[in-house]
């Protein structure tokens, strides 16, 4: 009798033991998309301006994944057809040359995320965070970047919709991850439309108080993660309030100070990003199409920012430095 009850004991011991494997095996696979859990380049304006700077989607994914890809789209009337649609752009004028973001981004990334697919997710999935600038909200745009979503659906990251929009659903994750803006219109028919049950393809961000930059996380941003509201989405100026060009010396009071504002977001269950963190010369930023107004004004000075940003667990740092951001971020491994 004895012997039977060790023989029981150990059989039950080792089946605690396999159990306690799987759930560390299956923890291991989901926790790296957590709010925390890793800090990604986040490549900013990745789309050509007019005809140049077309290849800047290639420079983003020789990168690597997992990372994050920004795409601005704009809803325009192409000058040579005369056809309305959505297109990857800054804003008007549109030349008609500007691509869509079928053929720009989602057939681009078509070879990675099939090949993702077949393979199954190592632990790294979302492997591309679709970061959406929408530069205009007409209903008809909205409407065209769902349906636009939904011939995707299958690559892209989900949770189901409930009555109740605090409460957070689980994700079901996919090797593309799609964020957009924090404003009602989008709400309306990226959320709001979508019936009980049907699946979210695409998470707002949680509306931010631009009033005071400077003012308390807490005060910036009141609300804790819901079921389509998940990441947090900053100016640098909330960590700098002089803006890039005149921030000046880094110091401990800003680091904590950024320390503060990851803290916040991570403890609501929100993703943050901040942009955008360049450091270039005058020639680099003609160049190459950036803008002064998120320039450090020099290498050392941005890699401090990226430094300290990375250190806190920022989960997307947003630049257009791809090649710099990425080899820095994937030092510090």
């Amino acid at each position: 009798m004895r012997k039977t009850r060790i023989a029981g004991f150990l059989l039950l011991t080792a089946a605690v033991g396999v159990a306690l494997t799987a759930a560390a095996g299956h923890k291991s696979s989901v926790e790296p998309w957590r709010p925390g859990a890793r800090v990604l380049l986040d490549a900013h304006n990745c789309y050509p301006y007019f005809e140049w700077w077309s290849d800047r989607i290639d420079r983003a994914l020789a990168m690597g994944t997992p990372l994050a890809i920004e795409q601005d789209l704009f809803w325009s009337k192409n000058p040579r057809t005369g056809e309305m649609r959505s297109i990857v752009s800054h804003g008007a004028p549109a030349t008609g040359s500007e691509p869509g973001m079928r053929e720009y981004f989602f057939e681009r990334v078509r070879p990675i995320v099939q090949k993702a697919l077949q393979q199954g997710n190592r632990g790294d999935w979302p492997l591309i965070t679709l970061n959406l600038d929408l530069k205009s909200e007409e209903p008809e745009h909205l409407a065209a970047i769902w349906e636009l979503l939904t011939r995707y659906k299958e690559w892209i990251t989900s949770s189901p919709k409930t009555a109740n929009l605090e409460h957070i659903e689980a994700l079901e994750i996919r090797p593309i991850l799609v964020l957009t803006g924090e404003s009602d219109a989008q709400k309306a028919i990226f959320y709001d439309r979508v019936p009980n049950r049907g699946r979210l393809l695409v998470f707002g961000a949680v509306q931010t108080n631009t009033a005071d930059p400077s003012a308390a996380p807490e005060v910036l941003e009141p609300h804790p993660a819901d079921n389509y509201h998940r990441w947090w989405n900053n100016s640098w100026q909330v960590v700098e309030p002089a803006g890039q060009p005149q921030a000046g010396d880094w110091t401990s009071e800003k680091e904590s100070r950024l320390e503060a504002l990851v803290r916040h977001a991570h403890l609501n269950n929100l993703w943050i990003r901040f942009y955008t963190l360049d450091g270039a010369t005058k020639g680099e930023l003609s160049c190459n199409g950036w803008f002064h107004n998120y320039n450090f004004g020099s290498k050392q000075a941005v890699m401090t920012r990226w430094a300290a940003a990375a250190k806190a667990g920022a989960d997307y740092i947003a630049s257009d430095q791809y090649e710099q951001l990425g080899a820095y971020l994937k030092s510090r491994h």
